[in-house]
């Protein structure tokens, strides 16, 4: 394997069965993804990109195919292995945050760090992402945009591979999604961290370093950006 892929999938097939019926969410998905590279995952609800970040996640397993992250290929990883490999090598950013409503900012931090061997500092991560002073604060007490903040926070504390992020923006208004969404370019910019974003929107494709098309389950195109635009150049 080329090493300066972190992510590779050829002829990635997730199959599922409700009432009798075989249903192919990935029909066949081969794609690249550099180390160190943003990468948008484009594509409208049902096209199968959720399920694709799960299965790069770990979430799920796949059906047939090949999936390498980082050199592994997670079809041949049982159960405890994907589990350790979520807590070693993932972070995970959600649309809805997911965040411990009993547990503070700072606190929700700490439990991810505490899943890996080589965590950055919680309080250090916090106040890079711009909430130093609401780190003591409960979920409930912090903006959509604070909560996704403290999201991406508990995602990079755990020094991951890669940062998956489905949707980080879909809960946020619009001055808000930008915020985040400079955030993550500042990880894999400034940190080298790799960070694929999966979306419907189409105007996030341009900070990207490359764009993956799907649809019904498979990549119709793929796109690099030699020029890939700040977070603060591009409108929705």
């Amino acid at each position: 394997m080329a090493a300066k892929y972190i992510v590779r999938a050829r002829n990635v097939v997730k199959t599922y069965h409700t009432g009798g019926e075989a249903v192919r969410a990935l029909n066949g998905m081969s794609f690249d993804v550099a180390a160190g590279e943003l990468t948008v995952i484009l594509g409208q609800s049902g096209s199968g990109k959720t399920t694709l970040l799960n299965a790069m996640g770990g979430m799920d397993t796949i059906t047939s195919g090949d999936l390498y992250v980082g050199g592994v290929n997670l079809r041949k990883l049982n159960t405890p292995a994907l589990t350790e490999y979520r807590r070693r090598n993932v972070g995970f950013v959600f649309q809805f945050y997911n965040l411990m409503p009993n547990l503070t900012a700072l606190e929700n931090v700490e439990l991810a760090t505490e899943l890996s061997k080589h965590a950055y500092d919680p309080e250090k991560v916090l106040k890079s992402v711009g909430l130093g002073a609401r780190m003591k604060h409960f979920p409930g007490q912090l903006s959509g945009g604070e909560q996704q903040r403290v999201s991406i926070a508990r995602a990079i504390a755990k020094n991951p591979k890669i940062l998956l992020c489905d949707e980080p923006t879909g809960a946020l208004d619009y001055e808000t999604g930008k915020v985040v969404l400079g955030i993550l370019q500042e990880m894999c910019r400034k940190h080298k961290k790799t960070v694929i974003i999966v979306t419907h929107n189409a105007a996030i494709k341009d900070i990207a370093d490359q764009v993956i098309y799907i649809k019904n389950g498979k990549c119709i195109r793929r796109e690099h950006n030699p020029a890939p635009k700040s977070v603060k150049e591009i409108e929705w």
